[in-house]
């Protein structure tokens, strides 16, 4: 029997040679996981004493793959993408078979598709409309749009509470402006400060909105507990807005033009010389505001004891009214007190800015601002819209999350990556190009989002090396030969003998 036993560790020793060559050839195999031969031994009967009965060899029991966690290697593409811990990349081939890897080194395709040797990689898609992810959904091949996200107007989010947000400190110490003093966005010295901010419409036209601040004069009798209040005033691409949502420049009509302030402080004036200085000032101005102002100077320079002061002032009341405006009052705290819960609305007509969009129509939010006795300052800016943008860059959390960035500043969830995992992952098919195949042995995949269930974590910008310990295989590779030098020896052992026997005749 030695030639049977000699042979059969032949061939154990010949295919522990093939695992450990194959492991060694795919050291540098990105996700390539290593196996090993594992043997068992062979009696030709099961009957009778134990101690009678020799063994007549060896054979290969299995090759079981190894799938332990190999090193992980930084790399500068954003689509390489390692796993660390379980958990297989999800892959579909074009025909729809699916299969299974751990080797990240992804590309994109000419259609946009994530893929890695022509096979694509899936995920939960993505609501366009929410940005939410559709988990427990059909895992689809995942792909990039190029095409432009378009705009958002501001406002146009749909969450409570965006908009624009504006938070800053109005010093409790400035002075306050007589209600004489007409608010002119043209005269710095009718308000105490402005600010501007960028605001965007249907068709992602950019617009600079400015806020003027006017602290107003205290009630005569004070309010218990103290308040004080400030007024907003708002233009939009410099021009004043109206209260109808139009734009106008009433400002720039009444009492920039200096032929108005020459009218009243150079003698001899009248109240009929202001009101020529006057119409004369807002003749170019076609808007409703300016013919409202032009009217109630004519008012009052017809009326009996009319001066230039009074003709003037009624100019200034008129053009005043017709400005858009909130307030914000302030507890004796510094705090704001009865903001409107859905915001301070501001609007300007499609007529008003004429250039094809639906207008601006958002609210405005000033609960984040204070009033102490510190410096002016702005604190808080935001708003919810923006211009239309093209695909820049792509990124991968490590939930599994992927996100394209936009030249316009705006990033969006594409997909997001599934892992699957296996009960017994040594029983699933070797494909080759690193990919395995469920089978019967290894059960069912488990689908889940990257950390979820039994899933490891993703890390972008990286690979996850073979885990063949190279070391480990050249040790293994000179035991292997030497096993097989041995096998070889009780072959020509057993041959010896039987020529010895042959002999004796």
């Amino acid at each position: 029997m030695g030639f049977q036993q000699g042979l059969s560790g032949l061939g154990a020793s010949a295919k522990s040679l093939d695992v450990i060559g194959n492991n060694v050839a795919n050291a540098n195999t990105v996700g390539f996981k290593g196996a090993r031969a594992e043997f068992s031994d062979i009696y030709a009967s099961t009957f009778g004493s134990s101690s009678n009965i020799a063994g007549i060899g060896a054979k290969n029991q299995t090759i079981a793959q190894q799938f332990g966690q190999g090193n992980t290697t930084s790399t500068n593409n954003p689509l390489d993408i390692a796993i660390t811990g379980n958990g297989f990349f999800r892959m579909q081939d074009p025909t729809g078979t699916i299969s299974y890897a751990r080797n990240g080194q992804f590309q994109l395709d000419k259609n946009g598709f994530i893929v890695n040797n022509a096979q694509l990689l899936t995920g939960w898609p993505v609501d366009r409309g929410t940005g939410q992810v559709l988990a427990g959904s059909t895992p689809q091949p995942i792909q990039l749009q190029f095409s432009n996200i378009g705009a958002r107007q501001t406002g146009g989010s749909g969450v409570t509470g965006a908009g624009l947000n504006l938070g800053l400190n109005l010093n409790a110490n400035d002075k306050v402006l007589p209600a004489t003093t007409a608010f002119s966005s043209t005269d710095p010295t009718t308000y105490n400060y402005s600010t501007s901010a960028t605001v965007y419409d249907s068709l992602g036209g950019t617009h600079t909105q400015t806020f003027y601040f006017r602290k107003n004069v205290p009630p005569a009798t004070p309010t218990v507990p103290p308040t004080s209040t400030w007024q907003v005033h708002y233009a939009l691409d410099g021009k004043d807005v109206n209260v109808d949502g139009t734009l106008g420049a009433q400002a720039a009509a009444t009492m920039k033009a200096g032929t108005t302030a020459a009218a009243v402080t150079v003698p001899p004036a009248t109240a009929a010389s202001v009101n020529a200085a006057i119409q004369a000032a807002v003749a170019t101005d076609n808007t409703a505001g300016a013919t409202a102002v032009a009217t109630a100077a004519a008012t009052a320079a017809a009326a009996a004891g009319a001066t230039p002061a009074s003709v003037l002032a009624a100019a200034q009341v008129a053009n005043s009214a017709l400005y858009s405006s909130s307030s914000i009052t302030f507890d004796a705290n510094g705090r704001p007190i009865g903001m409107p819960v859905g915001g301070t609305n501001f609007t300007v007509t499609a007529a008003g800015l004429n250039n094809g969009s639906n207008g601006l129509n958002f609210q405005m939010y000033f609960d984040k601002s204070t009033q102490f006795g510190s410096p002016y300052s702005v604190s808080t800016l935001t708003q919810d819209g923006y211009t239309d943008g093209i695909l820049t860059g792509i990124s991968v959390n490590k939930d599994g999350m992927v996100q394209g960035r936009y030249s316009n500043g705006q990033t969006r969830n594409v997909a997001q990556i599934v892992l699957s995992s296996f009960t017994n992952v040594q029983g699933m098919q070797p494909l080759g190009d690193n990919r395995w195949a469920e089978s019967s042995a290894s059960g069912q995949p488990l689908t889940n989002a990257p950390g979820s269930g039994s899933t490891g974590l993703l890390q972008s910008a990286s690979v996850e090396d073979s885990n063949v310990d190279l070391t480990s295989e050249l040790v293994n590779l000179i035991t292997a030969q030497r096993n097989y030098q041995a096998n070889s020896q009780t072959i020509k052992a057993q041959d010896t003998i039987l020529q010895t026997i042959v002999n004796l005749r």
